[in-house]
């Protein structure tokens, strides 16, 4: 039975219907201040991003790091393809989404497909969707559950599509990579329910599926294995992203303390999302699709300097081979955005337990920082 999580539900139908009634600050309405303080903080959101662009695009140091990030990914692709037995198949990348649904319902060695080959120029395969510019925040969502796991490997007995999700974060202020953060990620299943939380038709206290975080590497680097999100009642197929920056990792695999400095919600292309929905067990979620243009929360994820949609490339010729996924992100380390990422629960062994003091509005707005 397919359930329709009830916050989120909720949440999402209250905002479509109420927007006048959004919330910049906990317990605050969103009145004609805020929106003055709003456009002077895009305004330098804006200008941070100009400069950060001017100051990076010719640096030694940022066109060693992209090269390095492009080896990265076709080494990661290959290591992929050779771990399924896949080698030999064709694949193809996301340039090629106009054409992913008929496609998708060819035989793998039929048109549509592209051999990947050592003269393929890995630049126009595995660059990133942007270059040192400040990722627009978002809202973080009611189902944020705080110390999870510490690990890669998130999938647990859910069934979905395989995602290889790689993740690189930038530090806006430096243009280097942004060490010593944790990176917390958090999806919904196949058909739209979340782990860890108690919130009616999700997976309850004592589930983790789909959840996890992971320590940057010196390139600001994190890999996660996961499934292709499933969607809900009002809400777009999207993955949830925080940075924790001065977080402790603790002896039983879990974290504590620090401070959110990024919070985001990463977004797919629409003919992928179509074409994965058509597919069990995502096929069998009744409730209706919402388009990405449709999600209220799409359009703070993009400026004209940053796109939300990450990179993908199909593994294989057949979707059960899986997806390769990476974007690049920055971020200001110095930003401390806690009132904005509410946690809905803590995990512990055993189960976890509900946060007495969940702030529920506060998960509807994001920080000034958004698009």
């Amino acid at each position: 039975m397919v359930f329709v999580p009830s916050i989120a539900a909720t949440l999402a139908i209250a905002l479509s219907l109420s927007p006048v009634a959004v919330f910049g600050h906990p317990g605050e309405k969103y009145g004609k201040r805020e929106a003055i303080e709003e456009m002077g903080n895009a305004l330098v959101v804006s200008k941070m991003n100009a400069r950060a662009l001017q100051e990076c695009q010719n640096s030694p140091a940022v066109k060693a790091r992209k090269e390095r990030a492009m080896e990265r990914r076709a080494e990661t692709f290959a290591r992929l393809r050779k771990e399924r037995n896949i080698e030999k198949a064709p694949w193809l990348h996301r340039r090629d989404a106009a054409a992913l649904r008929k496609w998708a319902a060819l035989t793998h060695d039929k048109t549509g497909t592209v051999d990947f080959s050592k003269e393929t120029p890995s630049k126009e395969i595995f660059g990133s969707n942007t270059s040192c510019v400040l990722t627009p925040d978002n809202a973080n969502g009611p189902y944020f559950v705080y110390q999870e796991h510490i690990r890669s490997d998130v999938v647990e007995n859910t069934v979905g599509v395989p995602v290889h999700l790689e993740l690189q974060f930038i530090d806006v202020q430096t243009c280097e990579p942004a060490v010593g953060i944790l990176i917390d990620t958090w999806s919904c299943n196949a058909t739209g329910a979340y782990s860890g939380v108690s919130a009616r038709g999700e997976g309850g206290l004592g589930t983790t599926f789909l959840r996890g975080v992971q320590p940057v590497d010196a390139d600001g680097v994190v890999n996660f294995d996961t499934i292709f999100p499933g969607h809900y009642q009002g809400r777009a197929t999207h993955q949830h992203l925080i940075a924790h920056v001065g977080s402790e990792v603790l002896p039983n695999g879990t974290y504590t303390g620090g401070r959110v400095a990024h919070l985001s919600q990463l977004f797919f292309d629409q003919a992928l999302r179509d074409t994965i929905e058509a597919t069990a067990p995502y096929n069998t979620n009744k409730i209706p699709h919402t388009t990405n243009l449709a999600d209220w929360f799409t359009g703070y994820a993009a400026t004209a300097d940053y796109d939300p949609f990450p990179n993908y490339i199909m593994l294989g010729g057949n979707l059960t081979d899986g997806l390769f996924v990476w974007a690049e992100l920055g971020l200001n380390t110095s930003s401390n955005w806690d009132q904005y990422a509410p946690y809905a629960s803590t995990w512990k062994e055993g189960g976890g337990y509900d946060n007495p003091d969940f702030d529920f509005w506060a998960v509807a707005s994001p920080p000034p920082t958004h698009g």
